[in-house]
């Protein structure tokens, strides 16, 4: 993970989803409430920390949520260093959709769930929620932000499911108004490269820390459609 030799330097994100909360297993919208880990979430968190222990890493960042913060502690606390707080790297505004389940959502606001389900780049959430092409400008503006702020280096950003969704599509071109295929797992390390021009994919979705934990990583329904 050392900058390469010539030309612009050789810039990484490892991005990580936060460690599972006890919304995520009743598929509630969290969204920008304010959850904290549950006990597996904590566990996950210091497992991570453990994974990261030894690599090179020269910051590391979380959103303001709790959830991300607990996951970053142990990270930083690993290598020493302070865990700066980005509030652009918060989840997607979901509006009147945060608090309330996928089937209450169908039930209850059919339509909107609808347009949701289909990613219409344009369609604000109700309630005060985000666009996906505002969410995407957000995010690719703090994703850029940390690359001119750290070139050369590796950058630790502990995030949310739809954030790691938009880093995806950016490093890969996906649209996106295009179905989802890519894995959004808890406590997952998914790393994306800067050249000086453009993001690349270099791994996603890697949970073999977590292998010999009980049950699975959660995937985020939030941002499955």
């Amino acid at each position: 993970m050392s900058a390469p030799t010539g030309g612009s330097p050789h810039t990484e994100l490892v991005l990580i989803r936060h460690g599972v909360t006890a919304w995520n297993r009743e598929r509630r919208f969290q969204g920008q409430i304010d959850i904290a880990l549950d006990d597996e979430g904590l566990a996950q968190a210091a497992l991570t920390g453990r994974r990261l222990a030894g690599w090179e890493i020269d910051a590391v960042y979380a959103s303001d949520l709790a959830r991300a913060r607990q996951t970053a502690a142990p990270i930083a606390a690993a290598r020493g260093v302070e865990t700066r707080v980005d509030p652009r790297l918060r989840e997607r505004h979901y509006g009147s959709f945060e608090g309330r389940t996928h089937d209450e959502l169908e039930r209850v606001e059919a339509d909107a769930w609808r347009r949701w389900r289909a990613r219409e780049p344009d369609f604000a959430l109700p309630g005060g929620g985000e666009s996906l092409r505002a969410f995407h400008a957000r995010v690719a503006a703090a994703l850029h932000d940390l690359v001119r702020a750290h070139p050369g280096q590796t950058v630790v950003a502990v995030t949310h499911g739809g954030v790691l969704d938009i880093a995806y599509r950016i490093a890969t071109g996906l649209a996106l108004e295009a179905p989802r295929r890519h894995d959004l797992l808890n406590a997952s390390l998914n790393r994306i490269a800067w050249n000086g021009r453009a993001f690349s994919l270099l791994a996603w979705a890697d949970v073999g820390h977590l292998q010999a934990e009980e049950g699975a990583p959660l995937d985020d329904v939030e941002a499955r459609r």
